[in-house]
């Protein structure tokens, strides 16, 4: 490893950002000395707060569902991000509800990646069907969903609750990406502790494809009554979760979340991968979580730029992070 918990600590204490920057592209030089940064085109889709699980929904709704998505196809995406899968219409339907829908979206959609529950919802939809997690997980891997959302462990969702869906996600042969809590209450202690459990559960199953390290939501700050993490604040967390996590393979940044330009100054703070880009539509939406683009529906040509201007070559990629398309 190339630091541990206690140095982990002085970095986030340290004032010397140019230094953590430079160690952690030294780090991802090292990884990926082709300066290939990768990135997905990707559109999160409402499930209609899971009615489409339930069968609540009329035929209206689900065709505007599956429209949406079609739309998403034409408009290049090769994965979908299914949101709100379980709203409080689908929280009684049981695992046979969703099996039932991603089947359907499988049938329809056969080449398209999906993305569904996350892992809170995963572990309280076993847990209300009485399931074990790795079985809940096959089940719905069977029926259709690719990989589980990317998230992070929230007070609704502890951090031994999330480490044990994503590890019987991984036993499953299933590669997950991670996310880094998002807390402004929490110490920097816990931050580290986070980052720690991650690095050893890395070490165990080898199933995190990605690491996410600001996936803070600016929306979500305000209406919780506090300011969002500062660009230094931002590209800290980066360099040191590229410095100690140098077990995973690839660190994403979203420039849809953050901007562009920092995007831009994060891929020379350890930074591989931009993460996702939401084509816009005539049916798009309003999205949330990496997909939530608000001032910034930026173009795919723009990204590229962007990366281009930062010294790296753009390559779309998979969402498993298997496949590049280098054009």
């Amino acid at each position: 490893m190339g630091i541990n918990r206690e140095q982990a600590l002085d970095c986030l204490r340290s004032d010397d950002l140019i230094g953590l920057g430079m160690e952690a592209d030294a780090v991802r030089r090292c990884l990926h000395p082709e300066a290939v940064v990768g990135y997905a085109i990707e559109r999160a889709v409402s499930m209609a707060d899971g009615a489409w699980a339930t069968g609540n929904a009329d035929g209206a709704l689900r065709n505007r569902f599956y429209d949406e998505i079609a739309e998403a196809i034409e408009l290049g995406c090769t994965a979908v991000r299914l949101l709100g899968g379980l709203g409080a219409d689908a929280k009684g339907c049981g695992i046979e509800g969703f099996e039932k829908g991603l089947r359907g979206l499988r049938q329809r959609f056969p080449a398209l990646w999906l993305e569904a529950l996350s892992a809170e919802e995963i572990g309280s939809l076993a847990a209300g069907c009485g399931l074990e997690l790795r079985e809940a997980i096959a089940r719905l891997r069977d029926a259709g969903m690719d990989s589980i959302a990317c998230d992070s462990a929230q007070p609704q969702c502890s951090v031994e609750q999330w480490l044990a869906v994503h590890r019987a996600a991984h036993s499953l042969g299933m590669r997950t990406v991670a996310a880094v809590r998002s807390s402004a209450r929490e110490t920097l202690e816990q931050r580290v502790d986070f980052l720690a459990e991650v690095r050893r559960l890395q070490e165990q199953t080898g199933g995190f494809a990605a690491f996410l390290p600001c996936n803070f939501q600016p929306r979500a700050a305000a209406s919780a009554g506090f300011d969002g993490p500062t660009a230094v604040a931002q590209m800290k967390a980066l360099a040191i979760a590229r410095i100690f996590l140098d077990n995973i393979e690839n660190i994403q940044l979203s420039g849809a979340t953050l901007g562009l330009k920092v995007l831009q100054m994060g891929l020379r703070f350890g930074a591989n991968d931009a993460g996702t880009l939401a084509p816009q539509g005539r049916g798009a939406k309003a999205a949330s979580g990496e997909n939530a683009s608000a001032a910034n529906h930026a173009s795919e040509e723009d990204l590229r730029r962007i990366i281009r201007d930062a010294g790296f070559h753009p390559a779309q990629r998979d969402t498993s992070y298997r496949t590049m398309f280098i054009n």
